[in-house]
């Protein structure tokens, strides 16, 4: 077997691998005299069937995976002896298309393999990181927000007119052609004006009712309903009026925390603080981690595989032309070019990404079996009742684990070099932090 290069320009590589016809027949040989001991063949007792007849039979299948572990085995060694990683899989063309039996069987490989990233020294990057913390008035707004919410909001009667917002406490019975239907009637429910909880038209046709007034709404089913024996379909709901109430803004003490699930109106403000600061932190996080990768990408340069930074702007030109085209949800569109400022974009994301897994990988980091863990019982939270289904896919797509576990990776990556940096910390206001946040989101 032979590799020799034909090509080293930059990143990019090429070789021709030849494997000789004779190490081919070699391995086919090898294949059926492991094999034979274990072949049955009518007129031949299991075992002794002449070698012969097994290469006539089997030896064309055998020669195709020959040819395979050969040539998988030369660039494997390749690989392991140069020291390339490639960046991605590599090309592999046979040379000599008219290949026959008995021919050598000559290969063309070319790939970009990944470049040797330079080591940084991360005491010299300088960050700051935006520290708020969360006053008292701050923590009286979000009590505020709270006790308006409508978890929070008490209703007392009233003998006036129902209007938006108010609550009508009510039966009811809906029927269709006069007949009533499963799902249609209730005693005692509590409805709050506004709320849009009921089909449309229902809730407008109860503003003005009074206590003990009773009265027929008509309504009609959207077309795209989600009980189908009832979408499309128009209605009528014989409405009782037991009673209207109207909203209070409920005090501000222990019983108004317990429905929140603290113990008092001190635990609930200790709460509501924890998650503000929590918020902030998050906040300073994202833009010290921002300052972080500006920092890296002017410190840090490397050849980047051309493939991947043209794969990375075609994907970055394909989600913008999306996003500006949103009634477009297929890919049945124009062709799409990269402009050169999704290059310029491309570049910096693959640096950075090359960069970040280098220093991960020497740095040793891992996310660990518990993290992975946490992260899918996270997703799966957001698929009530289907957590199953979602379990099972997770196990069977690995590019959707490696999706999870990639920011992960990235975020502890980013921790160890905060660890080394010189991060300053600087005491800021509520208000410079938000302007902060949305400065990083106008970039």
């Amino acid at each position: 077997m032979q590799v020799k290069e034909t090509l080293n320009d930059g990143l990019k590589r090429g070789y021709e691998i030849t494997v000789t016809a004779a190490e081919l027949d070699a391995t086919v040989e090898g294949k059926l005299k492991e094999a034979q001991p274990e072949v049955e063949m009518k007129g031949f007792r299991k075992g002794k069937v002449p070698m012969a007849l097994l290469r006539k039979q089997f030896g064309q299948r055998l020669m195709g995976e020959a040819m395979q572990e050969s040539i998988d085995g030369a660039m494997n060694e390749h690989l392991q002896s140069s020291g390339d990683r490639p960046a991605a899989q590599p090309e592999m063309k046979m040379s000599n298309e008219d290949w026959k039996e008995g021919d050598d069987v000559v290969v063309d490989v070319t790939y970009e393999r990944l470049p040797e990233v330079p080591e940084t020294d991360f005491s010299k990057i300088k960050l700051e990181r935006l520290v708020v913390k969360a006053d008292d008035a701050a923590v009286e707004e979000a009590l505020k927000n709270l006790a308006e919410s409508p978890q929070a909001v008490a209703y007392e009667p009233k003998k006036t007119q129902a209007k938006k917002d108010d609550q009508v406490l009510i039966d009811f019975v809906g029927k269709i052609d006069g007949e009533a239907f499963d799902g249609g009637t209730a005693e005692d429910y509590p409805l709050v004006l506004g709320s849009n909880s009921f089909i449309p038209g229902f809730e407008d046709g109860l503003l003005k009712v009074k206590a003990g007034e009773e009265k027929d709404v008509e309504v009609s089913f959207p077309d795209d309903y989600q009980a189908e024996h009832l979408a499309g379909k128009k209605a009528v709901f014989s409405v009782t009026v037991k009673e209207v109430r109207a909203p209070k803004a409920p005090e501000m003490d222990d019983e108004l925390a317990k429905k929140f699930g603290a113990e008092g109106l001190d635990d609930l403000k200790g709460q509501i603080r924890e998650r503000l600061e929590a918020e902030y932190t998050g906040a300073s996080r994202a833009i010290t981690k921002r300052s972080l990768l500006d920092a890296l990408d002017k410190a840090v340069s490397f050849d980047l595989p051309a493939s991947l930074v043209e794969a990375e702007a075609n994907q970055i030109a394909h989600q913008l032309w999306h996003e500006d085209n949103p009634d477009v949800q297929g890919h049945d569109h124009p062709e799409i070019e990269a402009t050169d400022e999704h290059k310029s974009l491309a570049e910096r994301r693959v640096k950075l990404g090359l960069l970040l897994a280098d220093i991960g990988e020497k740095a040793e980091v891992k996310v660990s079996d518990a993290e992975m863990t946490q992260a899918i019982m996270n997703q799966a939270r957001q698929y009530p009742g289907q957590e199953k289904e979602f379990f099972e896919f997770v196990q069977q797509n690995a590019q959707f684990r490696q999706q999870l576990q990639a920011p992960m990776f990235e975020d502890k990556v980013v921790d160890h070099i905060f660890e080394q940096a010189a991060v300053k910390e600087k005491d800021v206001s509520k208000e410079e932090l938000q302007k902060a946040v949305e400065a990083l989101e106008d970039e």
